[in-house]
């Protein structure tokens, strides 16, 4: 994800077009594209400020509320695929998810393991 522009660039392509100028040739002057100014002239109308706005999804997931069940399900069962967990917590829980996505939780709590034919 890119950076957003600077808070300068984005006063000056505003301030252009509350002179009086078009979008298009605040796009021209400022180099940017007619897209930018128009969000920057909608997002200083709506707001009233020119910070750039959060980006990302800020850490949710539909799965946190189901850190605290995934540990306990696998220290009871170790043996438990990312298919089958997925399936228990649709039986337990109608919570419908993917199995890519079950993988991406299990790294983030640190419950991986690479498989090794030496454990047995």
């Amino acid at each position: 994800m890119g950076k957003p522009h600077p808070l300068e660039l984005r006063q000056r392509v505003v301030a252009h077009v509350e002179a009086g100028n078009t979008h298009r040739s605040a796009a021209a002057r400022f180099d940017v594209s007619v897209k930018f100014v128009n969000d920057m002239v909608r997002l200083k109308r709506s707001t009233g400020s020119l910070a750039p706005r959060p980006q990302g999804n800020g850490g949710w997931s539909k799965l946190g509320a189901y850190d605290d069940w995934a540990r306990e399900r696998l220290a009871r069962e170790c043996d438990l695929t990312q298919e089958g967990l997925a399936r228990a917590l649709y039986a337990e829980h109608g919570v419908r998810v993917a199995v890519s996505s079950v993988g991406y939780w299990l790294h983030r709590l640190g419950l991986t393991h690479k498989k090794n034919a030496a454990r047995g």
